[in-house]
């Protein structure tokens, strides 16, 4: 079970994170000293710490750093009263997580720890054991014997060491973030942090905050400077995931960033030099987007110094019958179901199908299937139905969606006049939300729901159009329509 310890002399803090986390699947200590929380961390390291910037033995940053010479990668949180915010953003450029502002918000409080004992998990837990028999019951792995698995062992050994740029390749689900904390954990930079970074799942106006940090009073919203990840991470190791996703500014910012090691911070004009080695990884084809001018070339030959290039499940032969040995053990084990045997006929249908969404959807179908099971022994009538189905006759969702006449065109004088009524001071924003939300929710229409054909019509990915839909509220079921449709009608 995870851990989180808490270096605080208010009972009221020690009190607040006693009740976010109770009943949970984490282990809450606490310290009253920063003598006594560098003890407790000297004699059993936490996934996570959370510490006062003020404590009765310690004045300012001292703690921070003698945490960070016990183990630097331990992810520690900072909470600071009004007035020391000064103090917890020179510990950000350090190397801190994050920083609280007192009092204590719960659903941040949650969501940011939830956060910090992921990133603890990647920096941790072992990422490459390829052999089944000697493997543990718990931890995340790239597994395999075939030929094609065996190159992507030895690509990892070849460039681990060597302190360069990687691209990792592969469809969704294969392993990429696997393989870049695999090269991480065996690099020189294996005591430094480790943070990953998905471009896919942080809306594009945001993502450059998030790498990049950014100046009080940058944009709407700024309303205390922020160190980004590249700042946070001096030393260690970034893993930026989905990197088609980027805009061309960021893409930009990347370029300098692998070049000089140097940027700006949205808004400043202050050159922060660091020093961070770069993985990156994508399921899109880049080198196709920069000849159409949608991936910057030059970053495209900065990034693709060495790539790794992850196989599909369906091209890994008797790959999968050891994936699934390996992963009902797991599970059975996870969730008290003990599985002595799988029925030959629940193993001929888990090689036929073809994986399309690769290691990911094994263990999301074998999960389902040991839930499913009773007694011991898997029968194929425990697995998901849809692996029964065959290549090229799967239904999808598309298929049942019905046509609809074309929406009625959207008003924008009403629309702006409206806002203007109510004193909107985001006016800009906003409208670009309509906007986005109309186009899309048209081209959805026009294409039937098929995202695939909908992203090739708007020029973006697919993993940007899921995420747009996503977050501007858009369903697709038998028709199309967004979360305001009733309003605007």
């Amino acid at each position: 079970m995870p851990t989180l310890l808490i270096v605080d002399d208010e009972p009221a803090i020690q009190h607040a994170f006693q009740r976010a986390f109770r009943g949970g699947d984490l282990l809450v200590r606490s310290a009253t000293t920063a003598a006594e929380g560098l003890a407790s961390i000297a004699r059993d390291r936490p996934d996570v710490v959370v510490l006062d910037i003020h404590l009765p033995d310690a004045t300012g940053l001292q703690t921070f750093h003698r945490i960070r010479e016990i183990d630097a990668r331990i992810p520690v949180v900072l909470v600071t009263g009004h007035g020391t915010t000064d103090l917890a953003i020179e510990a950000m450029k350090e190397g801190a997580y994050e920083y609280l502002l007192k009092p204590l918000e719960l659903a941040d409080l949650r969501s940011l720890i939830d956060r910090a004992v992921q990133s603890s998990r990647l920096m941790r837990v072992p990422a490459t054991i390829p052999d089944a028999e000697t493997a543990p019951p718990l931890g995340d792995l790239l597994l395999g014997r075939c030929l094609a698995m065996q190159e992507v062992y030895k690509a990892i050994g070849r460039v681990a060491r060597q302190d360069v740029t990687v691209l990792v390749l592969g469809e969704s689900g294969t392993g990429k973030e696997l393989v870049a904390r695999a090269i991480y954990q065996h690099s020189k930079r294996a005591d430094k942090p480790f943070l990953a970074i998905n471009c896919a799942a942080i809306p594009e106006p945001l993502l450059e905050s998030e790498l990049f940090g950014h100046e009080k009073g940058a944009f709407t919203g700024a309303d205390r400077k922020r160190i980004g990840k590249f700042e946070q991470c001096h030393g260690g190791t970034i893993f930026l995931d989905e990197v088609g996703e980027m805009t061309p500014l960021t893409q930009a910012k990347i370029l300098r960033l692998i070049q000089e090691q140097r940027f700006e911070r949205v808004g400043g004009s202050e050159t922060v030099q660091t020093d961070v080695r770069l993985i990156a990884a994508t399921n899109a084809d880049l080198e196709k987007m920069s000849e159409d001018g949608r991936f910057r070339k030059d970053l495209y030959f900065r990034l693709n110094v060495f790539t790794i290039k992850l196989p599909p499940l369906r091209d890994r032969g008797e790959d999968v019958d050891l994936l699934v040995e390996y992963y009902l053990r797991r599970f059975g084990q996870e969730l008290g179901k003990p599985v002595a045997e799988l029925a030959p006929d629940a193993a001929a249908t888990l090689r036929a199908y073809p994986w399309p969404g690769n290691v990911r959807e094994l263990q999301s179908a074998l999960k389902q299937s040991v839930l499913r099971m009773s007694g011991s022994i898997l029968l194929a009538d425990f697995l998901p139905p849809h692996l029964f189905r065959s290549p090229g006759t799967t239904p999808t969702p598309n298929a049942e969606l019905t046509a609809s006449p074309p929406p009625p065109a959207f008003d924008w004088d009403q629309f702006v006049g409206s806002r203007l009524a109510e004193g909107s001071e985001n006016l800009y924003a906003e409208s670009l939300e309509r906007m986005e939300r109309e186009v899309l929710v048209r081209i959805l229409k026009h294409t039937d729901g098929n995202q695939l054909q909908a992203a090739r019509i708007l020029g973006i990915t697919r993993g940007s159009l899921r995420n747009k839909i996503r977050s501007l509220g858009i369903s697709i079921a038998r028709s199309i329509w967004s979360d305001d449709d009733q309003g605007d009608s």
